[in-house]
């Protein structure tokens, strides 16, 4: 990228032909040379021109540049010895197009301005010896035949034709119906039959408004190619044509890699490998609003983004190379990659939902399901976390859906279809956000409305209300769960984000550095970081234990709409509203070792566990211990709740009022406490509640819950059959005592 002042405006540029140099003119009437691969300038010299430059173009040796300029003439320049060599007058109006014969042996300059006519120019007498006249309108491209004695012309007047440059009459006019931007003269000596050369006469490839690549022979007229778009990608009618997003304005031959280079009206560069056209690269210049972007493929080698759209941009982070996937018909407003991350799904305004699939072979992304349901616009999403089984989704229609995945997402058998499996009224304004917990379990929605809330996912076909935060002075613009702790980050626009318990919802921290809302928030380090973006244009990581903002970003000019990290948590990618996306690495700063930083966390929650079960406050510290999810301190709870009077009641009373994620926790760690014999009888307390109160419906949609009743089963045999022998044993043991009661002793 090249530096470039304020008044400096570009208006043209070119690049000899040995890549040595590059030329720019600009609006100030200057021509500056540079060196760029090192972005330096080399020389600057005054136009000449009176008004700026139109076209400019290196001839084959790399020694002569000629420029077009808006005043009609056209200039030479001797880039070698640095000066003027011609000053050619004559032309009407602005010089749109400038090109030297390929045969240096012939010093002729091709051009072209507003009267339509191409003019042949003899650089010996610096006279225009003959005005070619066919188009009607505006000439675009010139394309030359490996001998030099034909060209082909192409124009908006929705014709191609073919010059005999000896006679310099026209041989013959192709009609091909579409404005034409470029045309380039097919190699003779390729095998080019996949794209329908047959025979050895000129075939030519023209790029126009219609958006696609056609092949026509010269004799006959005739189009024996036309390039086949994308299945989902609906064909230009005649109305659209002219204001066609897909409509090619370049077309260049690269012809020591056998490759094409076209250029579309949404400025993106896509690179096509003869000899079947195949589409090699394809780079995007120019993104709009970057409302979403996330790290995507085996080892995050790839980005998905959503530019204020309707397609998405995936692009390859080691060759920038960007694939563009079409499905949605209205504007995409967020995204989310399942695990793996070669899954990952979309929403739009379209209302409707998207899973794509990306192969992890060939990188190419697919569209393997879709779902709508919705009333408005979808603007937030969220997929599983532990395998790809399910989407939620939240809408401006103030509702949340939990959308089932097919059982198999390959990017084979076409698009499947998705179902709502719930749909729940979750809030009174726009949902802004979802997200769902590590294990699956649960749920949490952020809203316009000023709340977030906590749901349930377990139950089958429905959506249960856990909680609701309150707290937010304005809307909530994202929420994220913790991936080791019990809690819950948010951000609004209030200008704040804040950590909430899952235990009680009540509000553990308020991180305020912010100076404008607060648009999303992330998880980094293990959990001990958090990562926010705003409408500032600023990234902040935050260190929760000391709740202090460690590392401000100065990364982006507008709102930040997108943030993610990799897996690894070694890179980071933001995307703008003002239309940059950024890939970061080292942004995390932890101040201790994770390790020490972990000890010291696991030190601070074993203090508090302690002083909730001196309070005899036995629901917290239960809920505590299950989140540190070690079976052994949660047994230690258990303990504590049946030493005291009344414990059977208590213990049931404490146990019914956790979570389901929570019960389902707690029978987990029952299966290992029923192995040993010392801690079978705090198992099996537990079990009794559960077996007593839970039905066994509930029971069975627990994860593992099958597995975790067969292993209970063996060792509760044991554990009977152990009892029953102490019983018999111990009632040996009475009629011995009595019949050795010494005599004379009052009898009971």
């Amino acid at each position: 990228s090249i530096p470039l002042d304020d008044q400096e405006d570009i208006t043209s540029f070119a690049l000899s032909c040995d890549d040595e140099m590059l030329v720019t003119a600009s609006r100030a009437l200057l021509l500056k040379q540079w060196d760029w691969r090192q972005a330096n300038c080399t020389r600057s010299w005054r136009a000449i021109h009176t008004v700026p430059v139109a076209s400019m173009t290196f001839d084959s040796t790399s020694t002569l540049l000629a420029t077009g300029g808006c005043d009609g003439t056209i200039k030479l320049w001797d880039v070698v010895k640095q000066y003027c060599t011609h000053n050619l007058k004559g032309s009407s109006g602005v010089v749109h197009l400038v090109q030297f014969h390929p045969n240096t042996d012939l010093l002729q300059l091709f051009s072209s301005s507003l009267d339509c006519g191409i003019r042949i120019w003899d650089l010996r007498s610096s006279q225009c010896v003959s005005v070619l006249q066919s188009h009607y309108s505006a000439v675009t491209s010139l394309s030359f035949s490996p001998d030099g004695n034909t060209m082909v012309s192409s124009g908006r007047d929705k014709i191609c034709t073919v010059w005999d440059l000896k006679t310099r009459k026209a041989k013959r006019t192709v009609p091909v119906y579409e404005a034409v931007e470029g045309v380039v003269i097919l190699p003779g000596s390729t095998d080019l039959t996949e794209i329908g050369v047959k025979s050895k006469d000129l075939h030519f490839i023209t790029a126009g408004s219609k958006g696609v690549l056609r092949v026509w022979e010269a004799s006959t007229a005739r189009c024996v190619y036309t390039q086949t778009l994308p299945s989902t990608l609906p064909s230009a009618s005649e109305e659209d044509e002219n204001d066609n997003p897909r409509s090619l304005t370049y077309l260049f031959h690269l012809p020591a890699s056998a490759r094409l280079a076209t250029v579309t009206a949404e400025h993106n560069i896509l690179l096509y490998q003869l000899p079947a056209l195949t589409t090699q690269q394809q780079f995007v210049g120019y993104s709009d609003e970057v409302l979403d972007v996330k790290f995507l493929g085996k080892g995050d080698s790839h980005i998905v983004v959503a530019t204020n759209s309707c397609q998405l941009k995936v692009f390859e982070l080691l060759t920038n190379s960007c694939q563009i996937l079409y499905g949605h018909t209205d504007t995409v407003l967020t995204l989310d990659v399942f695990k793996k991350g070669s899954l990952f799904a979309s929403c739009a305004k379209d209302r409707s939902v998207r899973v794509w699939h990306m192969d992890s072979d060939s990188g190419q992304v697919r569209c393997v399901a879709q779902g709508s349901g919705h009333t408005n616009a979808v603007g937030s999403i969220a997929c599983s976390r532990m395998k790809a089984s399910f989407v939620a989704t939240g809408s401006q229609d103030c509702t949340v859906k939990v959308w089932d995945l097919p059982a198999d997402c390959s990017a084979e058998g076409g698009i499947r279809q998705l179902t709502a499996r719930a749909t729940e009224k979750a809030h009174d304004k726009d949902v802004n956000s979802v997200a769902v917990s590590p294990n699956d379990k649960l749920l949490a929605s952020g809203s316009q409305d000023r709340t977030a809330k906590l749901w349930s996912l377990t139950g089958e076909g429905t959506v249960g209300l856990l909680g609701v935060f309150r707290g937010h002075r304005r809307g909530v613009w994202a929420v994220c769960f913790s991936p080791v702790d019990q809690v819950l980050a948010t951000t609004s626009a209030d200008g704040t984000a804040k950590l909430w318990s899952l235990q009680d919802f009540s509000c553990l921290k308020t991180f305020e550095g912010h100076d404008a809302s607060v648009l999303k928030v992330i998880f980094v380090s293990r959990g001990t970081q958090l990562l926010t973006s705003g409408s500032d244009g600023l990234v902040k990581l935050w260190t929760i234990k000391t709740n202090e903002c460690v590392k401000t970003l100065d990364a982006h000019q507008d709102k930040v709409w997108g943030l993610h990290a990799s897996r690894k948590d070694d890179k980071m990618v933001t995307g703008s509203a003002d239309s940059n996306i950024t890939v970061w690495s080292d942004v995390t700063e932890i101040e201790m070792a994770e390790e020490q930083a972990k000890q010291e966390d696991q030190i601070l929650k074993q203090q508090e566990l302690s002083n909730l079960l001196h309070g005899k406050k036995y629901l917290k510290a239960l809920g505590l211990a299950i989140s540190l999810d070690q079976p052994h301190t949660v047994l230690t709870v258990i303990k504590a709740i049946r030493e005291g009077e009344n414990s059977s009641e208590l213990l049931e009373k404490t146990l019914l009022k956790l979570r389901q994620d929570q019960k389902e926790s707690l029978l987990r760690y029952c299966v290992v406490w029923n192995t040993n014999a010392r801690n079978c009888l705090n198992a099996q307390a537990v079990l009794q509640v559960l077996l007593t109160h839970l039905p066994p419906e509930e029971l069975l949609q627990y994860q593992g819950a099958r597995s975790h009743l067969e292993g209970l089963i063996p060792y509760t045999e044991r554990h009977m059959q152990r009892i029953g022998r102490l019983l018999q044993a111990s009632m040996f043991l009475n009629y011995m005592w009595q019949k050795m009661r010494v005599a004379g002793a009052p009898s009971r």
